[in-house]
């Protein structure tokens, strides 16, 4: 069951998309001009969590698809066997073959170069075993080890499912942000998106919405809007 006031959120969505167009909105009485960007802003929920000790208590993790993708700009490489790659190529992805993977010859400042390169990246079942060994661990500590993308699966499909997909981690901080949306996206997606990002956090916690404190919804150069109080 979701707390979120429906009205509140209506409302901080309907300024964020005013504001990303140019418009004026009010804030705190106060009317400022908004700024129309040369790029797709990306829309966040920010969230404070309260009553946690990030020591003490365990931590959680968990993904969740949204029913609209929140960043369709991300950009996906394949590691992928002959057909894979050939699937690839006819769906403009770009990809690499084990053999484009061991030109990298293990060395640190390219494969860090090909992890800042992508967002994300699939690996063909075949080649998964091998890519710490063809790579060392370098997509691990940039935190894209590749997804598995098995013989049966839509590579199509499988990209559209990640892009969908977020993630919430407690790490050593209160405060957790992920992507919901973006201002090109309809209001009642993004709506949407940002309670059931925020009800699946809920989920994850051991007191559920008493663990969640002040949240704010903001797009990348828009002022945060509090939906949560």
């Amino acid at each position: 069951m979701s707390k979120l006031n429906s009205a509140l959120l209506d409302k901080a969505v309907t300024d964020i998309l005013a504001y990303s167009k140019g418009e004026s909105i009010t804030r705190g009485g106060e009317e400022i001009d908004g700024k129309k960007r040369n790029f797709t802003e990306t829309i966040e929920v920010q969230i404070t969590l309260k009553n946690y000790d990030p020591v003490r208590d365990k931590r959680f993790s968990g993904t969740f698809k949204l029913p609209s993708v929140p960043r369709p700009n991300l950009k996906c490489c394949m590691l992928g066997n002959a057909a894979h790659c050939e699937q690839a190529d006819r769906i403009g992805v770009d990809h690499m073959s084990v053999e484009d993977l061991k030109k990298l010859n293990k060395n640190k400042k390219l494969v860090k170069k090909l992890a800042k390169r992508y967002d994300f990246f699939l690996a063909s079942d075949n080649l998964m075993r091998q890519i710490p060994r063809l790579l060392g661990p370098g997509l691990t500590k940039a935190g894209k080890f590749p997804t598995l993308l098995s013989s049966s699966d839509d590579m199509q499909d499988k990209i559209e499912e990640i892009k969908a997909t977020i993630k919430f981690q407690m790490k050593k901080v209160m405060c957790l942000n992920v992507a919901v949306g973006n201002v090109t996206m309809e209001k009642q997606q993004i709506i949407t998106n940002v309670q059931l990002a925020i009800n699946f956090l809920a989920s994850l916690l051991k007191k559920q919405w008493q663990n969640i404190g002040q949240s704010y919804v903001k797009s990348t150069m828009g002022p945060a809007v509090q939906i949560y109080f």
